[in-house]
């Protein structure tokens, strides 16, 4: 299968990327990927784990190789030798020049960037080029992974996102002010029968013009914002206190992070679209809003080891209060890398399988699955597993 990922050189794309071709060659096990669990068997016959990478990236960086050893110098992520088992395959991978329309002053931070934009392109020629780009790639068994960086909340439009010809309107009239890089990417996937997921808060796929392109050209996509380090922990024990009847009284959430994606969220206007998709998961859980605090910080010397402190006050028997803590701590491409494979595998299944439209049964994987309010994540998984053992 194909994977094409929007932020190619990052973190988390170039360490799925040396994950899977280690795969590949049968020189490393299979940890970490929730689709090859006994649940999933069969998946191999409809998206194996053979892989061809691109993408489009914003950043000016040569190849995969020197991207991949960038993030191993800052981090050493994992041991050296695996990186240069595959350095041939990953010098063969070269990103496009992508789009960072609207992504905020976070991205800007990045360093010195390559963009459509920055070539005075229009609507129209920024959409043809990335459209270009992908189809050169593509073939029938392609997903596109949305792995960029956080953009901040998009200028929400009835008139331009609330149908697919109000969408392809603000294209014809250039209205960039209404436009973003993730909303641009999710449509030429789309348009070209390619699943899209959403790995990040962006809006993607998730605006109406978008899933009735969706549902139109019969593509799955599914997000958004991958679940992967203290909001998964989060969901999965926030239902341990609604299962006992006792009351939360507030949970305090308090992130640490270094690296491109702490960089990214220090700035006020890509933060916020991360802190409300983490934040609104307690209130989903229990059906009330339980006093709440979420707090994402850059902490440079961290670079991938990202941190969480949370804090529980919760109420039980005969009125007593009471306190649970825990800590999170873990390199984030490393658990984040093989659910960007999982969640192309598992689209690309749905499209063989013929399922299209929004894959609410994914949600297992994010933190604000589209059309589901559902974010335990024990039922999310056997919603998931229920899903592909009835179609399988």
């Amino acid at each position: 299968m194909k994977i094409w990922y929007v932020g190619a050189y990052g973190i988390v794309s170039t360490t799925a990327m040396i994950g899977g071709m280690l795969i590949q060659k049968n020189d490393f096990h299979r940890t970490g990927l929730v689709s090859e669990l006994p649940y999933f068997e069969g998946i191999e016959k409809h998206a194996p784990l053979r892989f061809e990478f691109g993408g489009h990236e914003i950043r000016k960086v040569e190849n995969a190789y020197v991207a991949s050893l960038q993030h191993w110098e800052a981090n050493r992520h994992f041991e050296r030798e695996l990186l240069e088992k595959v350095r041939e395959e990953l010098e063969r991978i070269k990103a496009r020049k992508g789009t960072a329309l609207n992504c905020g002053g976070g991205v800007q931070a990045l360093g010195e960037l390559e963009t459509l934009e920055s070539e005075n392109l229009n609507l129209a020629e920024i959409v043809e080029r990335l459209e270009r780009d992908l189809r050169e790639f593509a073939d029938e068994d392609t997903v596109m992974i949305n792995s960029a960086s956080t953009e901040p909340l998009l200028n929400y439009s009835r008139e331009y996102h609330g149908s697919l010809d109000g969408f392809e309107r603000m294209i014809e009239e250039d209205r960039k002010e209404y436009a973003s890089a993730s909303i641009l990417y999710a449509y030429v996937a789309l348009k070209n029968g390619i699943p899209y997921g959403n790995f990040t808060p962006s809006a993607g796929s998730a605006i109406p013009a978008l899933k009735e392109l969706a549902i139109e050209k019969k593509v799955p996509h599914a997000g958004n914002d991958g679940k992967t380090g203290e909001t998964l922990v989060k969901t999965t024990l926030a239902p341990m206190f609604a299962y006992r009847n006792l009351k939360v009284l507030g949970w305090m959430s308090y992130n640490i992070l270094g690296d491109l994606d702490g960089l990214v969220l220090s700035h006020s206007e890509n933060k916020e679209s991360k802190v409300i998709s983490k934040d609104k998961v307690l209130e989903k859980v229990y059906g009330y809003s339980p006093f709440s605090i979420t707090q994402i910080e850059y902490f440079p010397s961290l670079v991938d080891n990202k941190t969480a402190f949370d804090f529980i006050h919760f109420e039980g028997f005969l009125g007593t209060k009471m306190k649970f803590y825990f800590i999170w701590d873990a390199i984030d491409a490393i658990v984040a890398a093989p659910l960007t494979i999982d969640i192309a595998r598992f689209l690309l299944f749905a499209k063989k399988k013929g399922v299209y439209g929004v894959i609410k049964e994914m949600g297992f994987f994010f933190k604000s699955p589209m059309e589901s309010d559902n974010v335990n994540t024990h039922s999310q998984f056997e919603e998931l597993v229920r899903w592909f053992q009835e179609l399988a």
